[in-house]
């Protein structure tokens, strides 16, 4: 455990620091037998460091805020991290020049509240990237892989992420279990990349903008929305294909359906 006290929590970049020793065991537990390297990404004052850091792989973090240095060296030395915006980083470019490129490098994140979708958009485009374990706002979690929500709970953050990972519920997280606690419930996923992906990786930023539009008015009807950039008799056709009405709304397409849309309409 750490000598240090625990720094406040700064609020602008969402911190709140894991203090639950079961939850912290079993996020460090998750791929530690599968992955070949591990890469954590923001580590705060290295809660979740310290366990990792004990599976003896490469391992590395990136980390904002430079008031955590100190901490993170009473586990890892210092060439193990970077301080930098994870989201201004090219990955791929990091993965190459730690030489974990082809090393099935597993992430692992406590993933700030207020920055967690672009990150996780971030980390699904890099390929060496094989397992994540990522802690979410219950209600991000939920839109990544739906277990409170049991009907019309398509988005675009659920198709573009199990494109390309499959995914599970690893545990829920109470506010208690973090200090400062905050005021929402919080849920860890487990990510395996597909070895097959359903939207080939190049293709990432044109389904991304496929997905933008369609749930950009996801309570309006599909049709209508779509009208204004497809021609009337490609998507009647699409729809048909699918056997589902123009009537119907994007939230209630299941995922199969989402990427025949996307394929049909794109091609």
């Amino acid at each position: 455990m750490s000598n240090l006290e625990l720094p406040f929590a700064d609020k602008s970049l969402g911190q709140h620091f894991l203090r639950d020793q079961n939850v912290i065991d079993k996020i460090c537990q998750d791929f530690a037998e599968s992955a070949g390297s591990i890469v954590e990404i923001g580590p705060g004052p290295g809660i979740l460091t310290e366990s990792l850091a004990k599976i003896k792989k490469p391992f590395y973090v990136i980390e904002k805020d430079k008031r955590f240095d100190i901490y993170l060296n009473q586990f890892i030395s210092p060439n193990q991290i970077t301080m930098t915006d994870a989201l201004k980083l090219n990955l791929s470019s990091f993965f190459k020049e730690k030489n974990i490129a082809e090393s099935n490098i597993w992430l692992v994140s406590n993933l700030p509240y207020n920055v967690a979708s672009p990150l996780l958009i971030n980390f699904l485009q890099a390929p060496e990237i094989k397992f994540m374990t990522l802690m979410f706002q219950k209600e991000v979690a939920d839109k990544v892989f739906p277990f409170a929500t049991t009907k019309n709970y398509m988005s675009s953050l659920l198709v573009i992420c199990q494109s390309y990972f499959e995914c599970s519920l690893l545990l829920k997280v109470p506010p208690g279990a973090f200090t400062p606690a905050p005021k929402v419930d919080s849920a860890v996923l487990s990510m395996k990349r597909r070895s097959t992906p359903l939207v080939p990786i190049d293709d990432f930023l044109k389904l991304e903008k496929f997905l933008r539009l369609m749930f950009s008015q996801k309570r309006k009807q599909l049709g209508g929305v779509l009208k204004s950039f497809y021609q009337q008799t490609n998507i009647e056709a699409a729809f048909n294909s699918q056997d589902i009405p123009l009537s119907i709304r994007a939230e209630a397409l299941s995922l199969e359906q989402v990427l025949n849309l996307y394929r049909i309409l794109s091609a």
